[in-house]
């Protein structure tokens, strides 16, 4: 109990200091944060990508072998959502409101780089491949690993649904084990938080950039910027003081089918035969270089290509790693009853198909727009990136429908992120209780607002892109040890099969 009290004031303390540093001086805290995570990308970047790529072949394996049918609980256990429902609400949790941000963003952005140095047809290919990679089954991978790992221990030997549980449980009684485990929570606390707090300030950059397209103004004012954030708290704010059930699901399939119409939308009535090119070239194209791309760190290619991979994949890596336990608790809630096997492939499989397939049209109608038109959304790229989905929607007939469906899609995602985050916040900073009270969630929600406006007073997207990498660093090597616990209890168990079938 004292520890959990330890716990719950010193991450809440924490974030506050983080937060209300953000909020007073966000310069100086930009400054810190970009300073740390340079230096740590030019001396661990391999490490991160070895690390990612380690824990997709980990996953892979598991569906070819007999491990794959231990069903996640008892062995008559049977999953309490639908597939549809479930792959819904993990994918809400694990990206939602990102996806819509960049879905023209980075393709354009990455292809304005990539001509500095190749010709077109290839800097298009380069640029789609670079945003399903960020956006792909190695990210999914994290969570997988992390989702996995908390729901083996959780269901097959009884733990809390707590990261530090896995190393208590397979050390019982040693001071280290103990250590390590608080240290974990602790870094879990920080990494969720920082995580979802920039989700947060996009959520409201790209929801204030809908409204003021709405209403026919040149940007997003300041002002508009901090309505959009009150009512976003408001939003979520009555949420937190109920406990959590079928209303997530309920609107994680609102926000998932508001985004598969967009795509569908997007295909539909843009230059169809081009965009379906596109999404089937760019799935061939990222099948083929998946794994040896994820062992890729530019070690060759100049310093400007260096901060490119810096920047962005390597960034995306950790940012993943930072809402992976997050993700990893809410996602063993809900997979109670599916086998391994199930569970990784619809882990990996279903969210990154869907990945492919959106900036496959969204990135793809980009770059046709950039070859075959003015070349307005990629001039945008260098001055507001904020507003590139509306500007392509625009261009687009029903402009006003698909951005208001922009929009609420977008509030939707944010609105379920951070209530689900308090409610894992609760239950992480006060030892695992599976209810944390209302006061603890609030507390929270609080928070996350706090440091969400630090997110949004860091000024830019990059700026919060580098806060989130800060959170996430010492985050990268417990997920290594999340990975070694799952590999130890598996062979543990299997051991145990093994010799009561010999007797």
């Amino acid at each position: 109990m004292q520890g959990s009290r330890l716990l719950l004031t010193a991450s809440l303390s924490l974030c506050a200091v983080i937060g209300v540093w953000g909020v007073a001086d966000p310069a100086s805290l930009l400054a810190i944060a970009s300073t740390i995570v340079d230096r740590y990308f030019v001396s661990r970047g391999w490490f991160v990508m070895l690390s990612v790529t380690v824990m997709l072949l980990f996953c892979l394996g598991l569906v070819f072998t007999r491990v794959g049918d231990i069903r996640l609980g008892a062995d008559t256990d049977r999953p309490e959502y639908s597939t549809s429902t479930w792959i819904a609400m993990l994918f809400a949790a694990g990206m939602g409101v990102g996806l819509l941000f960049w879905a023209v963003a980075e393709p354009l952005t990455h292809f304005h780089f990539a001509l500095e140095a190749l010709p077109p047809p290839i800097a298009a290919e380069q640029a789609l491949l670079a945003a399903n990679f960020n956006w792909g089954i190695h990210a999914w991978a994290i969570y997988g690993t992390t989702a996995l790992t908390i729901a083996y221990f959780s269901f097959r030997r009884g733990t809390p649904m707590l990261v530090s549980a896995p190393v208590k449980n397979l050390f019982p009684g040693e001071a280290w084990a103990h250590a390590v485990g608080w240290f974990s929570d602790f870094m879990a606390i920080a990494a969720i938080a920082i995580g979802v707090a920039g989700s947060v300030a996009m959520g409201v950059f790209q929801v204030a950039d809908g409204v003021s397209v709405l209403f026919g103004t040149e940007a997003a004012s300041p002002v508009l910027v901090g309505v959009v954030f009150a009512l976003m708290i408001a939003a979520y704010v009555p949420p937190l003081l109920v406990d959590l059930g079928a209303g997530m699901a309920k609107l994680s399939n609102i926000a998932m089918a508001l985004a598969i119409g967009l795509v569908a939308y997007t295909v539909i009535l843009g230059p169809s035969e081009y965009l379906m090119n596109s999404i089937v070239g760019g799935i061939g194209n990222y099948v083929s270089v998946v794994i040896p791309r994820g062992l890729q760190t530019f070690t060759f290619y100049g310093s400007e290509t260096s901060k490119w991979f810096h920047d962005w994949t390597l960034t995306y890596m950790v940012w993943w790693i930072a809402w992976g336990p997050f993700v990893g608790v809410f996602v063993a809630r809900i997979s109670k009853g599916r086998t391994i096997r199930e569970f990784v492939l619809g882990v990996l499989i279903g969210p990154t198909l869907f990945s492919t397939i959106w900036f496959g049209a969204f990135g793809g109608i980009g770059i046709y727009e950039t070859l075959n038109g003015s070349g307005e959304l990629l001039a945008m790229t260098q001055t507001n990136v904020e507003r590139m989905t509306f500007a392509l929607l625009e261009r687009l007939p029903l402009a006003k429908l698909t951005t208001l469906a922009t929009v609420l899609a977008a509030f939707l995602f944010i609105v379920t992120s951070v209530v689900s985050a308090a409610f894992v916040l609760g239950t992480f900073s006060t030892g695992g209780d599976p209810n944390p009270s209302a006061r603890v969630r609030l507390i929270w929600g609080g928070l996350l607002g706090v440091l969400g406006a630090a997110m949004i007073l860091s000024g830019s997207m990059q700026a919060v892109k580098t806060l989130i990498a800060l959170g996430a660093l010492p985050f990268v090597f417990i997920t290594v040890l999340l990975l070694t616990c799952l590999m130890r209890a598996l062979m543990e168990d299997a051991g145990k099969e093994t010799a009561d079938a010999d007797r």
